[in-house]
């Protein structure tokens, strides 16, 4: 037997990030605590960014590697280089440390019992969880490889990577570490579930096809025929996998409150990269493997579509916590999203790419705004808090007004292009009543975007609150590279919209 051959340069993103996130663990074991912080993030930023330059010089490969494990290819790549500058301004949010009086998001050890004696003297004595960093290292390794996986096993191996370390990190918050842990536990107990289920499915697809890899079984759809039963059970248990990453209705009961317990600055990572991974995973799937099955998966997309752009917009009107609002606005983009792979050609994936990219940058600010509005217990996630927020700070009112609008697709924000992108890939594709449904849920979900912002501006603030926090550096520059973002994506498209096309072909 041979020796497998493995491309050494253009795997070196995820080489890069994998290799620095074992580095973190042991720097965690070797380093001193008071020097482990500085280490940790410098460590953290200049593997990302290291990763992002290898990206940009990869631009235009196009192989099947790792012993045909792993695609390099324009979807591959747009995502995992989007992946990376989420990562990087989500890590700038981690390292956050001016909010809480020199101490972070995290609480000081996630060992220690809430509210104990031992919580208060690791308070006290101002100490930093700097597991954060590795673990979510490791994290961004499995949502890089998730959408590159070329074959089943690859597949499962970058859910598990990605997943595992996002279940601690939802765990970690500093204050009401009850609920945060709760949150955690929902996610751990909720995604085990759903990845025996995608396990489950795999082992149908595989025992139909013979094979793990996509290509292949794509092939083997045309060659054994009369043994569809078992296939179209093994696609179906794997969407559901799938679509509980991202959120869609009915697999979407612990979107909100992981959303809610979580540490923030978690939750935007979360909510803004974990959505870019599975999407393309669940891309790749559909079109390279399953791609000769599209007439028997597009109902049950078309069915799930609808019901996750509904189920998204209607709840969120019912929502009183800012945080279980954008996880209900988050479901309901995730719906928006589906009525675009329904279309199965290439203009549709483009459309994909562009929209994740955007909403990903608009998600992150949006959280990054949430953490700076106070009151005496920390963060004031209660909307009623929020009221007269543009006459304590206009700035950033309008900031999270901007993002909320690009949520809602109003014009000169990235999120109308970004809508008219997928609803035309969708009409293109004959699905013009899924775009009905989405435009309809996108009058609904304006409504209670328009909420926040008249609560803001229009109402008078409350005696003891909002109070606004002054952030460090790390966050006000991540608030405003996803404002500029969000801004000049909505008046100038065309380039970014360009590269998603050239970026929509897969390798076979």
């Amino acid at each position: 037997m041979n020796a497998p051959t493995l491309e050494y340069v253009e795997l070196a993103p995820l080489i890069t990030v994998f290799g620095a996130a074992v580095v973190g663990v042991l720097i965690e074991a070797f380093v001193p605590r008071r020097l482990r912080h500085l280490v940790q993030v410098a460590l953290t930023l200049l593997a990302l960014l290291a990763a992002l330059v290898q990206i940009i010089l990869l631009a235009g490969t196009e192989l099947v590697g790792a012993v045909g494990a792993v695609a390099v290819d324009g979807p591959a790549l747009f995502l995992q280089g989007t992946i990376l500058v989420l990562a990087i301004i989500s890590v700038g949010f981690f390292a956050e440390r001016r909010l809480e009086g020199g101490g972070d998001a995290f609480a000081p050890a996630a060992s220690s019992l809430p509210g104990s004696e031992e919580e208060r003297v690791l308070v006290r004595q101002g100490m930093l969880q700097t597991e954060v960093y590795p673990l979510a290292l490791f994290a961004v390794g499995g949502m890089m490889l998730f959408p590159a996986a070329n074959d089943l096993l690859m597949l499962f191996i970058a859910l598990e990577v990605m997943s595992l370390p996002l279940y601690l990190l939802c765990g970690m918050a500093r204050r009401r570490r009850l609920l945060s842990q709760e949150a955690a536990l929902k996610y751990f107990l909720l995604g085990a579930f759903s990845s025996a289920i995608f396990l489950f499915g795999m082992a149908f697809v595989y025992g139909y096809a013979g094979t793990l890899r996509f290509g292949e079984i794509s092939e083997a759809l045309t060659a054994n025929l009369g043994q569809d039963g078992i296939l179209l059970a093994g696609v179906g248990l794997m969407a559901v996998g799938l679509l509980f990453k991202v959120g869609a209705v009915p697999f979407h009961s612990w979107t909100p409150d992981v959303y809610q317990g979580a540490p923030t600055a978690i939750t935007g990572f979360m909510a803004a990269c974990t959505k870019l991974a599975a999407f393309g995973a669940m891309v790749r799937l559909f079109y390279v493997a399953f791609g000769g099955l599209r007439t028997d998966w597009q109902p049950m997309l078309w069915a799930v579509a609808i019901a996750t752009m509904l189920v998204g917009a209607v709840v969120a009107l019912t929502q009183t916590d800012i945080k279980r609002m954008l996880a209900y606005s988050s479901i309901a983009h995730a719906g928006f999203v589906l009525t675009a792979l329904v279309a199965a050609d290439s203009s549709a994936t483009a459309a994909i790419l562009f929209y994740l990219a955007t909403y990903g940058i608009a998600t992150l600010g949006a959280f990054a705004v949430v953490t700076l509005v106070r009151d005496s217990g920390g963060e004031a996630t209660h909307l009623a808090k929020w009221a007269g927020l543009g006459k304590r700070s206009p700035l950033l009112a309008a900031t999270f007004a901007l993002f909320l609008l690009a949520f809602a697709g109003i014009p000169l924000t990235s999120g109308f292009v970004g809508k008219l992108s997928v609803f035309t890939a969708a009409l293109d594709g004959g699905a013009a009543p899924l775009v009905i449904v989405g435009v309809i849920a996108s009058a609904v979900a304006a409504f209670f975007y328009v909420r926040v912002i008249v609560l803001m501006f229009f109402s008078d603030p409350a005696p003891e609150g909002p109070t606004v926090a002054v952030p460090s550096l790390w966050t006000a520059v991540g608030i405003t590279l996803g404002a500029a973002a969000t801004l000049l994506l909505g008046v100038v498209p065309g380039p970014l919209l360009d590269l998603a096309q050239q970026a929509s072909v897969f390798v076979r």
